[in-house]
C-alpha cells in the first residue's frame, strides 16, 4: 500500500513537473536564445515572493545579453514572452513595425462584459476599434484646448500652494506625503478640466471623488493574483477576464458623469453666457454627434480621467523629489521660473517655453518613467533580426516586453544613469533624438505614444511653477536615498514613499 502511495505521488508530481515544463521548448524550437526558465516562475524569479520589482529581474537578462542579441526568449511563468534587448528593436515594434505590434497585451485579458470601462480605453482598445476612439478623443486634447482650461489651472495650482502653507503652519514635523499631495493635485485638475466639477481634494471636506479615486489605482491582491494564474495557466484568459475598474467605482462615475452633463447642459440651457470650452464641452459634442448614451459617454470620459490621476502624480512627486536631493538645480530652476512670473503665474506661453523646466520633467520620467516596460502583441507574424544570432519569426498572439528602464538607465546610454543630470536634455531636440534611437519612451513612441502627454506634461509643469516659486523644497529624513522601485507597483513609485520637507520662501 506505501509503494502504490508513493508511486501515486511520484506520478502526481512528475505530471505537474511536465505541465508545468512541457512549453519551455518555445523558444529553442525557434532558435531565439535566452536565460533557462525556472517553474513555476519562469524567468521572474521574484513573480511570487513580490522581494523586488518585476523590472530588476529583467534588468538582469539584459545586461547579460545586450551586446550580443537584439531580442531573447523568456518566460513569465509558462507563457512565452520576446524580451527587446535592442532599442533599436524597441523602436520598430512601436514605429517602423507598428502593424506588426499594433495592440497592447492587456487586450487579452479584458473585454467588455467583465469591465466596459477599461475595455473601452484607448489603452486596451484594439484593431480598427482603438483607431477610431483615439480619432474621437485626440481633438479634444489639442494645445488650444490645454490653453482654454489653463485658468483653471492656476486656480488649482493657488489652492495646491494654499494647502502646502496650511501644513506648515500646522508644523508637518513628519514631512509632507508628495505622492498623496501630487494626486490630490491632479484629481482636482482632471476633475475640474474634464467635467467642471470641484473635487475638493485639498479641503478636510473631500468629496467622495478622492476617495474612489484611490479605489480605482489600490487595486485589491485578487488583481494580482489574476496576473500570477494567467502567468502560470494562459488559458485562464479566455476564461476568466480582469477587471480593473471596480463596480462600485464604476457606479460612482455614472453616476457623477450623469450629474456633470445634466448641470452642463442647464447652463448652456439658461441662455446664460457659457465661455469654458474644456473637455467636457467636446465630450457633449462628440455624445450628440455620435448618440451615445451615459455609460458610452462615460467611457470617452474616463479616457480622460484615467489616463491623467496616476502617472502624472507619479511624475510630479518624484520631480520634487530629485529637485529636492540637488538644490542647486533646484534654484536653477527658481531662477527660470521667476524671470517670468507675472502677477504670481507664468503665461501659458512661456510654460512651454522654459527650457531647463522642461529638461528637469524629461530627466525625471527618465528615472522615474511611469511604465517602466510596455508588453505589445504581436498581431501580425514579422521575421525580425537577432544580431549575432539568426533571424526569426514572431508569431501571431506572442507577448512582446519593452523594458523601457533597462534603456533609460543604461550607462551605454546615459552617463551616471541614476543621478538626476537635466543638462542630458538641454540640448536641442534632444528628447527627440533619444526617442529616435529607442533610448528613451517616457511616453511611449509611435502611433499609440500617450495620448494626453501634451496634457498631463502641462499640468506637471505648472504645478513645479506655483511650488518651486514659493517654497524650497528639502527632502525627509523618511524618504529612501536611493530610486528603488517599489516591488507591488504597476505604475513606478519609489519603494517607501516620498516624503518632503517644504519651506516658504
Amino acid at each position: 500500500m506505501i509503494l502504490i502511495t508513493l508511486a501515486l505521488g511520484l506520478a502526481t508530481v512528475g505530471l505537474l513537473y511536465l505541465l508545468m515544463s512541457w512549453n519551455f521548448n518555445y523558444w529553442r524550437k525557434r532558435r531565439v536564445p535566452g536565460p533557462k526558465p525556472r517553474i513555476p516562475t519562469g524567468n521572474y524569479p521574484n513573480m511570487y515572493n513580490l522581494k523586488r520589482n518585476a523590472i530588476y529581474d529583467l534588468n538582469d537578462i539584459y545586461v547579460k545579453y545586450k551586446n550580443k542579441y537584439d531580442a531573447v526568449g523568456i518566460f513569465g511563468g509558462r507563457v512565452p514572452q520576446l524580451l527587446v534587448v535592442n532599442p533599436e528593436l524597441a523602436r520598430r515594434v512601436f514605429v517602423a513595425d507598428f502593424k506588426s505590434f499594433h495592440d497592447n497585451d492587456i487586450a487579452k485579458m479584458i473585454d467588455e462584459k467583465t469591465d466596459f470601462i477599461f475595455a473601452n480605453n484607448p489603452f486596451s482598445l484594439t484593431g480598427e476599434k482603438w483607431k477610431q476612439r483615439r480619432a474621437d478623443v485626440t481633438p479634444g486634447l489639442t494645445m488650444s484646448r490645454i490653453k482654454t482650461v489653463y485658468p483653471v489651472t492656476n486656480k488649482v495650482c493657488q489652492k495646491l500652494s494654499e494647502w502646502v502653507y496650511k501644513q506648515i503652519r500646522l508644523g508637518a514635523t513628519e514631512g509632507i506625503n508628495a505622492k498623496d499631495m501630487s494626486l490630490c493635485f491632479t484629481s482636482e485638475m482632471v476633475t475640474d478640466c474634464v467635467l467642471g466639477l470641484s473635487a475638493e481634494s485639498f479641503s478636510d471636506n473631500p468629496t467622495p471623488i478622492m476617495g474612489h479615486i484611490k479605489d480605482l489605482f489600490n487595486q485589491p491582491w485578487t488583481f494580482l493574483l489574476y496576473f500570477l494564474a494567467v502567468s502560470t495557466f494562459p488559458s485562464l484568459s479566455r476564461l476568466i477576464k480582469l477587471r480593473f475598474v471596480p463596480p462600485k467605482v464604476e457606479h460612482f462615475f455614472v453616476g457623477l458623469m450623469e450629474n456633470a452633463v445634466q448641470t452642463r447642459r442647464a447652463q448652456l440651457a439658461s441662455g446664460t453666457q457659457f465661455e469654458r470650452t474644456d473637455f467636457l464641452d467636446y465630450i457633449l459634442q462628440l455624445a450628440e454627434k455620435r448618440n451615445l448614451d451615459t455609460r458610452q459617454l462615460l467611457a470617452h470620459t474616463m479616457t480622460f480621467l484615467l489616463d491623467g490621476f496616476e502617472t502624472t502624480a507619479s511624475v510630479l512627486a518624484h520631480m520634487l523629489l530629485l529637485l529636492g536631493r540637488n538644490p542647486q538645480e533646484q534654484q536653477r530652476l527658481r531662477e527660470e521660473i521667476q524671470a517670468h512670473v507675472k502677477d504670481g503665474i507664468v503665461s501659458f506661453e512661456k510654460l512651454n517655453d522654459l527650457p531647463f523646466l522642461d529638461a528637469c520633467v524629461q530627466e525625471t520620467i527618465r528615472i522615474f518613467p511611469p511604465a517602466f516596460m510596455s508588453v505589445k502583441i504581436c498581431t501580425e507574424a514579422i521575421e525580425l533580426p537577432n544580431k549575432d544570432g539568426p533571424n526569426f519569426t514572431v508569431d501571431v498572439g506572442t507577448s512582446v516586453v519593452i523594458p523601457h528602464y533597462c534603456f533609460m538607465l543604461d550607462e551605454d546610454y546615459f552617463h551616471q544613469p541614476q543621478s538626476f543630470q537635466p543638462d542630458r536634455f538641454m540640448e536641442p531636440d534632444a528628447a527627440k533624438k533619444f526617442r529616435e534611437n529607442g533610448t528613451f519612451m517616457g511616453f511611449g513612441e509611435g502611433p499609440r505614444i500617450c495620448i494626453g502627454m501634451r496634457f498631463a506634461t502641462a499640468q506637471i509643469k505648472a504645478a513645479a511653477v506655483e511650488l518651486i516659486s514659493k517654497f524650497k523644497i528639502k527632502v525627509n529624513p523618511k524618504t529612501r536615498n536611493d530610486n528603488l522601485y517599489d516591488p507591488v507597483s504597476f505604475i513606478t513609485s519609489l519603494q517607501g514613499g516620498i516624503w518632503l520637507d517644504l519651506e516658504a520662501l
